[in-house]
């Protein structure tokens, strides 16, 4: 297992600096990782640092809150993959979702894929504020506007992912869409136990941390 190849490399709090994305870039190509996951405003700086690679870019879009409008969502996820991003990592209405607007809530993921075409998009569910039928919910509108992965949180959050959630969200999405667990993955064991459930993409700031562990330093990653 190539637990690199498993990893979004990623750093979108408030204080990032272009220092701090420059780092990003260096370690991301350093350890091979799969992405960096970055905000909208440093996916240019992002694609010019991994110049050369063939690491990908994520851009959040709606991030952290998910409550802007889907036209705003719309316009800032284009904008991230004319700039260089080829992957999108939004955050769906929670507000929206919890009220039961259902058709808005799909229109939105539905309207946001379309916008991307062809390029990765990862519906953020934010579990930590959706009991476990709303999860249940927000993985069939996701797959059914035709997202690529749905994920598990922003990491802003009250909590991140969880085995139980990560379960559910399976459960749901039956192979039709992928699985991001994000938020809170911060050693191998973690990584280890959520890539054996099928788990094929790892949100973490933590990458370089997990990659000089123990296990990883002895050469089994």
């Amino acid at each position: 297992m190539k637990l690199n190849r498993f990893i979004d490399h990623t750093v979108l709090k408030a204080v990032t600096t272009e220092t701090d994305i420059k780092n990003l870039c260096k370690e991301a190509i350093e350890y091979n990782f799969y992405s960096v996951c970055v905000n909208g405003s440093y996916v240019p700086l992002a694609k010019k640092e991994l110049s050369g690679s063939d690491i990908n870019i994520a851009a959040v879009v709606g991030f952290p809150l998910g409550a802007m409008s889907m036209e705003a969502k719309v316009f800032e996820a284009k904008e991230a993959i004319k700039n260089g991003a080829n992957e999108i990592d939004m955050v769906l209405n929670i507000g929206f979702m919890k009220s039961e607007k259902y058709d808005e809530v799909e229109k939105e993921i539905k309207s946001i894929k379309q916008a991307i075409g062809k390029n990765v998009l990862k519906v953020i569910l934010e579990t930590c504020y959706l009991t476990k039928s709303e999860i249940k919910d927000a993985c069939k509108l996701s797959v059914n506007a035709g997202a690529d992965f749905v994920k598990t949180s922003t990491g802003f959050g009250t909590g991140g992912a969880t085995f139980e959630d990560v379960e559910i969200m399976k459960s749901v999405v039956d192979g039709k869409a992928q699985i991001k667990a994000s938020g809170g993955v911060k050693d191998i064991e973690t990584a280890e136990k959520y890539i054996s459930m099928g788990v094929t993409r790892l949100g973490t700031s933590s990458g370089v941390q997990l990659m000089t562990s123990g296990k990883a330093k002895e050469g089994q990653y």
